[in-house]
Parts: C-alpha cells; sequence; structure tokens
C-alpha cells in the first residue's frame, strides 16, 4: 500500500530562488527540488499527515506516538515523530531522520527525492 501518491510527470528543472537540495535523478538529467521549502509545507501540515500515514498513533506532548508499519510491533512508544521539528526515531530497530520527508520516504519505502515530489504534489507546492 502506497502512502503517497505517485506522479508520474516528469519535473520541470532549474532554481527559482530559495534554498534548495538537489534530490536525485530523473531521466539522466540531474533536477532539484526546493527541498526546504517542501519540508516546512509538510512540517506545518504534520498532524494531518501523521493521522493518515499512523492512524493508529496518538499525540504525547510534542510527539506523535505509533506502531511502526515497518516492522512487526505490538506496542506504541519505540516509534515517535517529533510535531515541532519533523525529527523521527524507532529506537528499537535504529531508523531515524531529521524531517518530515524523510519520514515520508521511510513510511512509503521510496527515495527521499521521490517522496519530496510526492508531498510537494500533495500540497500544492510548487517544485523542480
Amino acid at each position: 500500500m502506497a502512502l503517497l501518491p505517485k506522479h508520474p510527470a516528469p519535473l520541470a528543472g532549474g532554481y527559482r530562488g530559495g534554498n534548495y537540495r538537489t534530490l536525485g535523478c530523473h531521466d539522466n538529467a540531474r533536477k532539484s527540488l526546493e527541498f526546504q521549502r517542501i519540508n516546512a509545507a509538510a512540517l506545518a501540515r504534520l498532524p494531518d499527515l501523521l493521522a493518515r500515514w499512523l492512524p493508529d498513533g496518538k499525540r504525547v506532548g510534542n510527539e506523535w506516538v505509533a506502531l511502526n508499519p515497518r516492522r512487526t510491533d505490538t506496542r506504541p512508544g519505540s516509534f515517535a515523530v517529533n510535531l515541532i521539528s519533523g525529527r523521527w526515531g524507532d529506537f528499537a530497530c535504529d531508523a531515524k531522520g531529521g524531517d518530515v520527508v524523510s519520514l515520508a520516504a521511510y513510511l512509503g519505502g521510496i527515495s527521499q527525492g521521490e517522496a519530496a515530489r510526492n508531498l510537494a504534489d500533495m500540497m500544492g507546492v510548487r517544485h523542480g
């Protein structure tokens, strides 16, 4: 089950101002994504995204605590996402990341570039 929709349309390349990080290649041509803008938009919507991606979870203080869908997990507690920073981790298996894009990539089993593109498309954020 895909957590993020896939969009087959190729990205238009180019830099449109602001900070960006290059994330991957498509059709042998290097493409750039405005990673920080996509991540900031996702962070602003993080509680809604987590309720969709991890529906068994719940808010505990400033964290979303849930079962890890990538492994056999029977009790919530080790997998948590900070709702303020987007940092996440599963201390039972040492999986961790520093932002919403890396979380989307981990949960979807996809690259960070693909996760960033999918998030941008889902939220209507211009990219590429």
